[in-house]
């Protein structure tokens, strides 16, 4: 009698929830549905209703037709196909990863997708779109295979999210460095690469569908494995479940219909991360949508109302001219970069990186070779960034124009080159100092202005300021930065402080900034200079090029500040990055020096922003360097990073302006290629 009670007691809530599920997904079409058809009635054209209702019977104008047929109704379509795509992709990814952060976005699939997509551009070839297809998903599927290798799948962990994240940023980098090398041939894959669901005619629509339906296909014959998962490793392998071999096919099959996606409309973010968490809930409520193969398209039907939704909000809101011009990725990515801040807030993850850099004692005789040899390097990497370029010249032209007795031609590229080096100077200078001061408060050491938000949100600040007032100055352009850094340093810190600066949930919050503070940044540039995209590639990418004395001096006044006022307080900075405890039992006030320390770092790295571009990563690498050479203690670390922050930087932009020359790749390109690999590096080692 009480197995037949256990048996039917689920079978008496069973209806119930059925059809609470039932009411539920038929609520969600129709949401879908009508949005659908209010896309449709949403144009430049005049086209409203009725002349759509005509088009479809076949008794309007041609011309009208031809607006339907051609851009509007492959538009919803592609909507409501991306949109479903990338909504099962998300949850597939997020339950085999038993990772509620996991997506096409933070994976890098979208990432890899692009990087291969501009590096067979650069080649010339013009590839069909089936082919651009295959390209994109061997790209999107190599960058998931590093991810995975790389963090793991431990339930609960926040690596694979970090790892995805950075690996973004270096591919993002590398392909945008492509973009400024071959502008023709990779002519419109910036704009491509906002995501956007416009359409001229079907054949993009038909010959995506098959690519995704089979991928979509095989994801639900793989449902009842991917429950299994959900279980644990264990479990699965008891019930008979090849754990290995289910989880790389759902990784594969989600890479696949995530690159169908990115072939047809870009890269729309963050709805693979969105749209399972809108389900979510619904899983909890109703016991139907518990098992895969009715989550995973109720996941898609969520996807394809966030696309639809998305780009129904931004031509509503947006003038009709502008709307054009914005990419409905542009909408999502702002979304999802909100809710990814709100998720990593929320996240739990005790794992704390344990560094053996605490008990590395180094000698006075060390720190004092070290600092020689990185001044003897310093001095001759500054004189050869002086001598060499496009032009090469000699010390006797260099001692002639510091005398004024220069010729003029040699006096105009002196003039335009000296800046230059003293902005890749100062600029690594002043971020590295901006890491360490930033890595002892936190006590993190992943924290630096770049992975933290804190330079893209200067960079916004300063774009926004180019943008609205051209003629603006060296110091209005510093302020504007400083500005843009301020606002999302605060968000970012008071959202991570809870806790105690969580490393984990410091960096995810601080990877959500960064990619807000770029959507917004891509925003800017479409609505505002469509046509010089390359412009403002150029200065976000960490060029000097173009600087003058004037944009490098502020970026000289606060370095120069924060070295005095980190060489003073370097006892206290000992202290801060410590413990909680020992400052307070000395006396320290903790919480107004840590905020102290917080905001000259906030100021260093927006002046840098402001004098030389967004250059990342080396306020990571530069202190990690430093602790492994001279120890822990600040009196030595703040000098050995300034020193340490300089050279790298100053190196980025020499060969930067010189291997390609005449052709030029931004300082924070080279930076990028070379922190990506670190940052993982430290992701494993921490791991272990």
């Amino acid at each position: 009698m009480a197995v037949t009670a256990t048996t039917t007691r689920p079978s008496t809530s069973a209806s119930p929830s059925r059809a609470g599920a039932a009411a539920v997904t038929a609520a969600l079409l129709v949401l879908a549905a009508a949005l659908a058809v209010v896309d449709i009635t949403q144009g430049t054209a005049a086209v409203g209703a009725p002349d759509i209702l005509k088009a479809l019977t076949g008794r309007a104008d041609e011309s009208d037709t031809a607006v339907v047929v051609a851009s509007r109704l492959p538009r919803m379509t592609a909507g409501l196909l991306v949109g479903a795509v990338l909504g099962m992709a998300g949850a597939a990814l997020q339950t085999v990863s038993r990772n509620v952060l996991a997506s096409p976005d933070t994976l890098a699939v979208n990432a890899g997708s692009y990087f291969a997509l501009a590096l067979a551009a650069v080649t010339g070839l013009s590839l069909p779109l089936f082919a651009s297809a295959g390209v994109a998903f061997v790209g999107g599927l190599a960058a998931a295979a590093v991810v995975l290798s790389l963090s793991g799948l431990g339930a609960g962990t926040v690596r694979l999210v970090l790892a995805g994240s950075a690996l973004t940023l270096g591919l993002t980098a590398v392909t945008e460095g492509l973009l400024l090398l071959f502008p023709r041939e990779t002519e419109g894959i910036y704009k491509w690469n906002q995501g956007s669901i416009a359409q001229n005619g079907f054949d993009g629509v038909l010959q995506t569908a098959p690519v995704a339906a089979v991928g979509l296909v095989g994801l639900l014959l793989l449902a009842r494995r991917v429950d299994a998962l959900a279980l644990g490793d264990d479990a699965a392998r008891g019930v008979g479940v090849p754990v290995r071999a289910t989880r790389v096919t759902a990784v594969v099959l989600a890479a696949l219909i995530s690159t169908a996606a990115v072939t047809l409309a870009g890269p729309i973010g963050f709805v693979g991360l969105c749209a399972p968490a809108l389900v979510r809930p619904l899983a909890r409520r109703f016991h139907a949508f518990t098992r895969s193969r009715a989550r995973l398209p109720l996941a898609g039907l969520a996807g394809a109302i966030l696309v639809l939704g998305s780009d129904v909000l931004l031509r509503a809101v947006v003038p009709e001219d502008l709307s054009v011009a914005v990419p409905t990725g542009v909408v999502t990515s702002l979304v999802g970069a909100a809710f990814l801040i709100f998720m990593a807030a929320r996240v739990k993850d005790s794992a704390e990186a344990e560094s053996a850099e605490r008990l590395r004692i180094r000698s006075r005789t060390v720190f004092a070779v070290t600092t020689a040899v990185l001044v003897a390097l310093l001095v001759g990497l500054t004189i050869a960034a002086v001598l060499l370029g496009d032009t090469k010249l000699l010390l006797g032209d260099v001692l002639n124009w510091a005398q004024g007795q220069s010729g003029q031609a040699i006096t105009f590229v002196l003039d335009t080159r000296v800046p230059r080096v003293l902005a890749a100077l100062l600029a690594g200078a002043a971020l590295a100092l901006a890491g360490t001061l930033i890595q002892a408060v936190t006590r993190n050491p992943l924290a630096e202005p770049g992975v933290l938000g804190v330079t893209n949100g200067a960079a916004l600040g300063a774009v926004l300021l180019v943008t609205t007032v051209p003629l603006a100055g060296s110091w209005s352009l510093a302020a504007g930065a400083f500005v843009g850094a301020a606002v999302s340093s605060l968000l970012v810190f008071g959202l991570a402080a809870r806790g105690g600066f969580r490393q984990n949930r410091l960096v995810l919050v601080g990877f959500g900034m960064a990619t807000g503070a770029s959507a917004l940044i891509s925003l800017l540039i479409i609505l505002t200079d469509p046509f010089n995209a390359t412009k403002a590639l150029t200065w976000l990418s960490g060029s000097t090029y173009g600087r003058t004395l004037p944009d490098v001096t502020p970026l000289a006044v606060v370095l120069a500040l924060g070295t005095v006022v980190a060489a003073l307080r370097r006892t206290e900075l000992d202290l801060v990055s410590l413990d909680e405890d020992t400052p307070r039992l000395l006396g320290l006030n903790l919480g107004r020096g840590r905020l102290g320390f917080l905001v000259l770092g906030v100021l260093l790295s927006a002046t840098a922003v402001a004098a030389a571009g967004t250059i990342g990563f080396v306020g990571l690498v530069a202190p990690h360097a430093t602790r492994a050479l001279v120890g822990r203690q600040h009196a030595r670390v703040v000098p050995v990073s300034i020193l340490l922050g300089a050279l790298l930087v100053c190196t980025a932009d020499l060969v930067g302006r010189t291997v390609i020359a005449p052709g030029q790749l931004g300082a924070g390109l080279m930076t990028a290629a070379i922190g990506t690999p670190y940052f993982l590096y430290l992701l494993v080692r921490s791991r272990r």
